[in-house]
């Protein structure tokens, strides 16, 4: 019986799984995605309590592994299956956890798990982890299983809870640009990033950054040093900016929601640096176009995207400006809120 699945990645990207249950004890996975360079095809045997699955090559099928590694519904039978997706790599966008999701959403029509959308999250998670080798937060894997349309998704990191925020205002849309440059500092200055602020957690004597405030980091400054000192008022003054932002879409107070966006942008541009030259074109050639709020990168920075919440009306003036003002060739993708991963009937 074949099975589609979809993650929408609360974008109109997807990523399509389409497969079924086969004999024996084999599992074979085939994209069609364009974006993806190495091998198109993967074979690997069930993994038994004896033999784990293991990463290798190529690389993109690590996070296929990991998620059938971490999968809490079992037996699991062999399986064949073909996977499509739209989503561009090292963009900011969630790829990976949208196939991840995508895959255990696949998973969960062959062998049924319990059902918990928040373990679901973390398992794939979890396979980033182990198999992809990034220590990578919740947040993608969370929207992409969570997401609801017209709404955005408030994730408190801490508790693991999450809640839906209302974007249901059809005046707006949000506009996402891929500056299409791809650093490759990307994977290791992450890592560096959460160091860093564990570094600094400790040095306040506090178990995360999440419990500190501005006057603590002020008291503790002549013991750490700069470096440490604004990857710590990045992360203080970003959780507040979140809270603030919830608040303001709320109200549907969306100038305010814009200046925080700007706002972010610039402390992960001068405090957390994490941005480049390309992104911050990408920014300032939105914030001067009328009926633009706000704009900030995404993802992990040095390449990939924005997103910019304006006008509907103003979005064919922006994509305009955006392309004279910008030294390179950037891709516009019109977006709102909408699902996450959903089952589709053949």
């Amino acid at each position: 019986m074949s099975r589609t699945l979809k993650d929408q990645n609360a974008l109109p990207l997807v990523t399509v799984v389409v497969g079924s249950q086969i004999p024996g004890n084999k599992i074979t996975v085939i994209t069609v995605s364009e974006a993806l360079e190495e091998s198109k095809r993967v074979d690997f045997d069930l993994p038994t309590s004896t033999t784990p699955l293991l990463p290798g090559k190529p690389r993109w099928a690590n996070y296929i592994k990991g998620v059938i590694q971490h999968y809490r519904g079992h037996p699991m039978p062999a399986f064949q299956a073909v996977i499509c997706s739209t989503v561009p790599l090292g963009g900011g966008l969630s790829s990976s956890a949208s196939l991840e999701v995508a895959i255990y959403t696949f998973l969960q029509q062959l062998c049924p798990d319990d059902g918990d959308e928040m373990a679901k999250a973390m398992a794939c998670q979890k396979a980033e982890h182990t198999h992809a080798g990034v220590p990578c937060g919740i947040m993608d894997q969370y929207v992409s299983v969570l997401g609801r349309e017209a709404h955005a998704l408030l994730i408190d990191c801490r508790s693991l809870e999450a809640a839906p925020v209302p974007l249901v205002d059809h005046r707006l849309v949000i506009l996402i640009t891929n500056s299409n440059v791809r650093h490759t500092l990307t994977g290791s200055e992450y890592s560096t990033r959460r160091k860093q602020c564990e570094e600094a957690a400790a040095l306040l004597g506090k178990n995360s950054l999440r419990d500190a405030t501005l006057e603590d980091l002020e008291a503790a400054r002549d013991g750490m040093d700069d470096i440490t000192y604004r990857r710590a008022r990045h992360v203080i003054e970003e959780i507040k900016r979140t809270s603030q932002a919830a608040e303001a879409l709320r109200q549907e107070d969306y100038t305010e929601f814009g200046r925080l966006m700007v706002e972010s942008h610039n402390s992960l541009r001068d405090q957390y640096e994490v941005s480049c030259k390309e992104l911050d074109e990408l920014v300032n050639a939105a914030m001067e176009v009328d009926g633009v709020y706000g704009s900030r990168m995404t993802g992990g920075g040095f390449g990939g995207c924005t997103v910019t919440l304006l006008q509907a009306h103003s979005v064919e003036e922006a994509k305009q400006h955006i392309m004279e003002r910008y030294n390179g060739s950037p891709s516009f993708y019109i977006t709102t809120p909408s699902e996450g991963a959903r089952v589709l009937s053949l």
